[in-house]
Order: structure tokens, then C-alpha cells, then sequence
């Protein structure tokens, strides 16, 4: 398992998650639980389709609630014998919320999430009914440890970022969405990438939902791109966008859950993705997405690395600036030999790049 940190909570989170929307109910379920903390998973979704699985959870998973970070939704709602419900009822919210801790056999949260809001109406209604009040009435309580907020829309994920409160963002990222295909292709590329660059910019951690975008892209008969991609391309596609900390992805066997985690043992051309470009939407093409299909580099540069760091020093993110000064190879190591340049799926002029990378740098103080 691999870990990233969130910079402003300082958790340390596991870069594959656990969502809970397949998650069987039962011996079963625990089964799945408890091979998913022995594979290292520490991050759990708590969006689920049925209310038993809190139950589920809270039975499995309570002699190590320690080790483990829930985010749970405030406005997603659940109760004995009850499935998914939405609402933006303050008191239908602190009794949803109080059965769901009582059912996990815990006294807190790691990370209370604004729930699914896909409209700016939704936001506004959210704060007039006083439930983002009573989140953060509980965060100066203990019992919310953090913030965090879902959605499927750039303008309203953009709306609550204006206000600085949360420490997490949950999104729907996968390469279908960001080339506009898709139920939630919300957002054009560049917009949507935006995004990504200003949670990473901001330090607010991104945990990701539908990175196989409920299963469409691991069929070719649904995927946008006319072939199947496997599930640790979809999860690579994911890793390397910026911002993103964990992905959570269902499991809805021990099998899956197998499959997941081979992730880690794969190689660099199992998780390639680049068979994606392909389908590059015109605004996207010529615009490095960080996958290095282009390695390795002659002159030792990580030409993924360094275009990150630029497109995210560029948005404003010093810590990014730094980060680039620290590289041992920076761009201006260029040797113009031409073969990223050959290799790139994406069309980028890789030379010419990073002798704008180098340019731009050098008027950096760090």
C-alpha cells in the first residue's frame, strides 16, 4: 500500500480507499472489511446504499477505529431497515447522524462531509437550514475532527473552496468525466482540472468516487474510448491527477477487493492509460497529463514531475515552486533529443515545454 498525507489535517491516507455503496451485508462484508485493513487500506466512504452496513462496520472495524479515518455525510440519510436517503433537514440530519455513530460504535469523525451538492441552490439551502453551522458547531465540540464537502460540479466544489472550511473535497474523477463522457461529466477539461490544481494548491485533499465511472469503462461496450480499461489504469488515470489523495472504490467481493489491491504489484504497462488519447477532447490535446508514458528520459528528467509542478506554480501553489527548486534534474537539463517528444500519446512538444518550464522557473524566487 502507498500513503499520501493530507497537508492540512496532517492524516496519513491510503492512496486506495474503501467505498461502501457494494459492500454485502454479513460475514461476507466483514470478510471484505478486514482483508481491506490487512491490505493497508485505512480510508473509508460511509456513502452507503443500505443502513445495514453501519452495522456491518461498526461490528468488524471497532477494535480498530484508531488506525482507521471515516468520512460520513451529513445530509445522507440512514436508519433501521432504511437504504439510501438525501435530505437538507437539520433535524432529520443530527438523528440520521447520531444512529450512524451509534451503529459504527463510535464517538467521532475523522471527516464530516457536506453532502452531495450538484447545485448552487443546494449550498445556499444547506446553510440556511443551519446544517453547515451544526457541522461546525460538532468540529469545535471533538466530535467532527474535520471537513469535507461531495459534489459533482466544478462551479459549486469552486463555491465552497471561496470559503475555506474544508479539508477534504470527495469527486468524481476518471478519465471518461474529464473527457467529457458520462453521466457527471461535469465541467469542460480544462475546468475540471482547475479544480484539481486549486484543492492542490489550497492543501485540501481530494478522496475520489466513480473512478471506473460505475463500471462503464471496464467494458467495451460502454467506454467512451471503444476498448475496455482495466481497473489499475483507471486507478492510475486517477493518482496522477493533482490533489488526489485517496480513491475509493467499492468492493463488492473478496475478488474485487483481490483485484484492487494487485494494483501495487502491477507493472508500469499494466497501468498505462495512454490508450485514452486517442479520444483527447480538442481543448485537452497538447497538454501534458502527467501519465510518463514518456520515460525514461535520457537526461534523467521526470518530465511528468516538472510539468505538475509547473501547471501548479502557475495556479498559484508556492509549495510547488519549492518542491521544483528541490529537483535534483530540472528542465533545463533538456538535451532537445526528441524522445519524449516521440513517445508522448498526447501530442505535448515535451522539448519546447521545458524550455518554458526552465524559463519560467529561473523568475521564481524559492
Amino acid at each position: 500500500m502507498d500513503y499520501r498525507c493530507n497537508r492540512r489535517t496532517k492524516d496519513v491516507i491510503s492512496v486506495l480507499g474503501m467505498g461502501t455503496s457494494s459492500l454485502p451485508a454479513g460475514r461476507e462484508g466483514a470478510q471484505i472489511l478486514e482483508a481491506a485493513v490487512e491490505g493497508g487500506i485505512n480510508y473509508f466512504d460511509l456513502a452507503a446504499a443500505e443502513s445495514v452496513t453501519f452495522t456491518t462496520i461498526g461490528r468488524t472495524l471497532a477494535g480498530m477505529r484508531s488506525r482507521l479515518r471515516y468520512q460520513l455525510h451529513f445530509g445522507a440519510m440512514y436508519g433501521p431497515g432504511k437504504s439510501y436517503g438525501w435530505s437538507l433537514n437539520l433535524d432529520r440530519i443530527k438523528a440520521s447522524v447520531a444512529w450512524q455513530l451509534q451503529e459504527l460504535k463510535t464517538d467521532y469523525i475523522d471527516y464530516g462531509f457536506i453532502h452531495c451538492l450538484d447545485e448552487e441552490k443546494d449550498w445556499q439551502t444547506y446553510q440556511k437550514h443551519g446544517v453547515l453551522q451544526y457541522l461546525l458547531d460538532l468540529k469545535d465540540q471533538g466530535v467532527v475532527h474535520h471537513l469535507g464537502f461531495s459534489t459533482h460540479t466544478p462551479v459549486v466544489a469552486n463555491s465552497i473552496l471561496d470559503m475555506d472550511v474544508a479539508d477534504m473535497m470527495l469527486f468524481s474523477i476518471n478519465a471518461g468525466y474529464d473527457y467529457q463522457h458520462g453521466e457527471y461529466a461535469r465541467g469542460s477539461g480544462n475546468e475540471r482540472m482547475a479544480l484539481y490544481q486549486r484543492c492542490e494548491a489550497m492543501g485540501v485533499g481530494i478522496s475520489v468516487m466513480k473512478p471506473f465511472s460505475g463500471g462503464q469503462l471496464l467494458s467495451e461496450k460502454t467506454s467512451p474510448f471503444q476498448r475496455a480499461l482495466s481497473t489499475w489504469q483507471c486507478l492510475q488515470y486517477v493518482l496522477d491527477k493533482p490533489g488526489v489523495l485517496t480513491a475509493v472504490a467499492g468492493a463488492g467481493s473478496l475478488a474485487q477487493l483481490e483485484n484492487l489491491l494487485g494494483f501495487f504489484t502491477a507493472s508500469a504497462a499494466e497501468k498505462d492509460y495512454s490508450c485514452i488519447a486517442e479520444l483527447t477532447p480538442v481543448e485537452m490535446q497538447g497538454r501534458c497529463v502527467y501519465c510518463n508514458h514518456c520515460q525514461p528520459c535520457p537526461a534523467g528528467i521526470d518530465v511528468g514531475l516538472v510539468n505538475k509542478y509547473y501547471d501548479l506554480g502557475r495556479a498559484g501553489d508556492a509549495l510547488a515552486i519549492d518542491h521544483y527548486h528541490s529537483l535534483e534534474v530540472q528542465a533545463d537539463a533538456c538535451t532537445s533529443c526528441q524522445h519524449c517528444n516521440k513517445r508522448c500519446p498526447f501530442k505535448v512538444d515535451q522539448v519546447a515545454r521545458m524550455q518554458e518550464i526552465a524559463a519560467w522557473f529561473a523568475q521564481q524566487t524559492h
